[in-house]
């Protein structure tokens, strides 16, 4: 479990400062094969590989309850095998704090599987 994974989501309005770039790789670097995709908006992005279909909706069902629950809600896309998950923050068009805690909690997530 990381230091990440224990936060909440804070509530992100416009104008809510975007993590700084130097901070994102440093934020990247608690993160378990994470990448940061800037070719628009930046975003956090990972595939997650599972064993079959039945699974990987189980895993978005539970990435879906996660966004409810921290009010912060990615790209999910699902295939048999596989489950691609994008965290970024709509509002500001980058990257915030929330889009790191929620990447870890995804992690922690597919881990206890």
């Amino acid at each position: 479990m990381t230091k990440l994974s224990k936060e909440t989501c804070s509530a992100c309005e416009i104008g809510a400062p975007l993590v700084p770039h130097h901070q994102q790789f440093e934020l990247l670097n608690e993160l378990d094969g994470w990448i940061i995709d800037s070719s628009d908006i930046s975003k956090l992005i990972k595939e997650f590989k599972l064993n079959n279909y039945e699974q990987s909706i189980r895993f978005a069902n539970l990435i879906a309850t996660l966004a409810e629950s921290q009010d912060h809600h990615p790209k999910i896309t699902l295939e048999w095998g596989s489950v691609s998950i994008e965290w970024w923050s709509h509002k500001i068009k980058g990257l915030h704090m929330n889009d790191f805690i929620c990447a870890a909690k995804s992690d922690e997530i597919f881990n206890a599987l």
